[in-house]
């Protein structure tokens, strides 16, 4: 097996196998979770929006993938709003419609506009709705965009409770780099937390999958890097980790975020 195969293999127990487009149905996530199911392993999580929260477990348990492919969604998404009440409700809703995992937007713009407290309030609260299931906060750090606010985002959410930092919704024209991963990672590092990282958007090959695997071992240490430290945001990349390792596929399945 070469290099970049033994890292597309280890990408993709890594995933969260994302779709989190408008036209979404219980179709399509019923075909996302079908795809979860490789010859060649299985995703750590997939990521949906909340109404499709049922059915993706419902899917995953017909794919005999309950209990091994965790049910991630999102809340404050993907506009990252102020309101922490707000934020705190979708949390808790989400928690009970049986989510695994929440990944939710910071308040990025009222950082920017210079009001940190609202983000680690946010976080705090969204944490305290989870209980014991995953946390991870979405910086938008392509939004963000200086290395200052950057750090500055991520250790607010690390001091609101944060199990996992997340560079991007996917949604905007700047998601995923490796500059914003490497502030991110150095963070957690400092912090020496118990905190994890997920790239998302923008992470599309097999060769991109690596470069951060590569950026997580020099800053972390390759014992660091498992599905309870690292993650990738995706739905495009499983294709071209499929290809990599040899695995026919379905050509029109490999399209998105």
């Amino acid at each position: 097996m070469t290099e970049l195969q033994q890292a597309a293999r280890q990408a993709l127990a890594l995933m969260d196998l994302t779709s989190l487009n408008d036209d979404d149905n219980d179709t399509v996530i019923r075909e996302l979770c079908a795809r979860a199911n490789t010859p060649v392993g299985h995703p750590a999580a997939v990521c949906v929006y909340p109404a499709f929260v049922q059915s993706a477990r419902a899917a995953l348990a017909e794919q005999g993938l309950a209990g091994k492919v965790k049910v991630a969604t999102v809340t404050n998404f993907p506009h990252g709003a102020a309101d922490v009440e707000r934020a705190a409700a979708e949390t808790r809703a989400a928690i009970a419609a049986g989510a695994d995992e929440v990944d939710v937007v910071f308040p990025y713009r009222a950082l920017m506009a210079g009001d940190a407290e609202v983000g680690r309030e946010l976080v705090e609260a969204c944490k305290r709705e989870c209980g014991d299931a995953v946390l991870k906060v979405i910086l938008e750090t392509g939004e963000l965009k200086e290395a200052g606010l950057i750090d500055r985002a991520g250790m607010l959410a690390i001091d609101g409770g944060a199990d996992f930092l997340k560079t991007s919704t996917g949604k905007v024209t700047v998601n995923a780099t490796l500059d914003a991963a490497k502030i991110l990672l150095t963070a957690i590092k400092a912090s020496g937390r118990d905190v994890g990282f997920k790239a998302a958007g923008g992470v599309r090959t097999a060769e991109d999958a690596a470069a951060y695997l590569q950026l997580a071992e020099r800053v972390m240490g390759a014992e660091w890097i498992t599905p309870a430290h690292f993650r990738f945001g995706a739905s495009g990349l499983l294709g071209s980790l499929l290809e990599t390792l040899g695995v026919e596929q379905d050509k029109g399945s490999t399209e998105g975020y």
